[in-house]
């Protein structure tokens, strides 16, 4: 079935840092209302960032403590678009340089992905960083501060996304548009 369905009203419940929770009330197709809550999101950037010649390719990777999970992860450099109207590639420039301490002169998109649409209106923009240069961080909150970063061959990278060891889904996601992109290239 491919008739549409109509939102009839939503309201926000509740309101936090940059997101909002909402509820909204809908029509289906044959015309039955039912009601949704879900999270308002501004959406996210997440950036692969290259170093190294191709064939000998690594990707610059941070470490940090997730609280919803009680665990360390392995990302790409990642951050909210919570700056109304910014750009998503200055968001991402600014991310990569706050969180991994590298600017890039080539930034590339390569794409978006919605990371949880039974939940969430937020659409992550991943980004392609080569050229890189180091700059300073500025890392914001605890999580961030305790980060390191890591710089693993592209090729492992790849690999641990199979074996479990990286687990975050704009980072696999990311690695993948990216070994696509180029091909045996890396």
């Amino acid at each position: 079935m491919t008739a549409d369905f109509e939102l009839k009203r939503q309201k926000t419940v509740h309101e936090w840092a940059a997101w909002s929770l909402v509820q909204a009330n809908f029509r289906d197709p044959v015309g039955s209302e039912f009601t949704r809550t879900f999270v308002k999101s501004p959406g996210a950037v997440g950036v692969v960032a290259l170093l190294g010649e191709p064939g000998e390719r690594s990707v610059l990777l941070v470490r940090q403590y997730r609280p919803p999970f009680q665990r360390h992860t392995l990302e790409i450099p990642a951050g909210m678009r919570d700056q109304e109207g910014e750009d998503p590639t200055i968001t991402a420039r600014r991310e990569l340089e706050e969180e991994a301490g590298f600017g890039a002169k080539t930034l590339v998109s390569l794409g978006s992905h919605e990371s949880a649409p039974g939940i969430s209106n937020s659409i992550v923009r991943l980004f392609l960083a080569t050229d890189l240069y180091a700059t300073k961080t500025d890392r914001h909150g605890p999580e961030e501060q305790f980060m390191t970063i890591e710089q693993i061959k592209f090729q492992d990278a790849l690999a641990m996304t199979k074996t479990g060891q990286i687990t975050d889904g704009k980072t696999v996601i990311g690695l993948l548009m990216v070994a696509q992109f180029f091909g045996s290239y890396l």
